[in-house]
């Protein structure tokens, strides 16, 4: 699959071959959905912690006495239905929210997203990015020139200083190393520019 090649002016300067092992495989959509929803539910901290009985602090002795008070007997104001007891059934802090997928169903699923941007016509690349020093301007302006529509995906090589600085303030723009591309990041965003390097980088990393 061939898609276009553009200068940093914005001129168009040819195209690009894309390997087809990774760039014209069939849509899976429920491989994709799945490798989402680990992908999302991996990121996710178990932060959210409520208290048991054996948490709550005080308790040690019958709030008030057996009989004679005309109120149901009670044991503990710990219980949960007193007032600062504890939680019935409440988050804890040691759920685990791990989802195990092998990786040839993930290298997949991320073959699947990549080949479904080429086919909508998402995917551009750029030759190079040459700059003195990091300038959120600069960059936003080279960007501007392209046939990009809402936001983008820049895929690097390996890690560059000026361009990851000069994309790190802008909210249509995001900067990913080859390594890290990943499927919430390509569902994410409506165009993927790779760099040039970053073609080759892919073929030696995946294939």
């Amino acid at each position: 699959m061939k898609v276009d090649l553009y200068k940093q002016t914005g001129e168009k300067s040819g195209t690009i071959d894309l390997p087809k092992e990774i760039f014209e495989v069939p849509f899976n959509r429920d491989l994709v959905h799945q490798a989402l929803l680990r992908q999302l539910s991996n990121a996710r901290r178990g932060t959210a912690h409520t208290q048991v009985r054996e948490d709550v602090r005080g308790g040690g002795r019958k709030p008030f006495k057996q009989k004679g008070t005309g109120n149901a007997r009670q044991g503990t104001i710990r219980a949960p239905h007193m007032k600062g007891g504890a939680i019935v059934f409440g988050p804890r802090n040691n759920r685990n929210f791990v989802k195990e997928m092998p990786r040839k169903q993930r290298r997949h699923a991320l073959f699947c997203a990549l080949s479904e941007k080429a086919r909508e016509k998402q995917v551009i690349a750029l030759e190079s990015y040459k700059a003195k020093e990091a300038k959120t301007k600069e960059f936003s302006e080279t960007l501007k020139k392209l046939p990009i529509e809402r936001n983008v995906l820049v895929v690097i090589p390996a890690k560059e200083e000026i361009i990851q600085k000069s994309s790190k303030n802008l909210p249509n723009a995001k900067t990913i190393t080859v390594n890290y591309l990943n499927i919430h990041d390509l569902q994410k965003f409506h165009t993927v520019l790779f760099l040039k390097d970053a073609v080759e980088k892919l073929k030696e990393t995946y294939l």
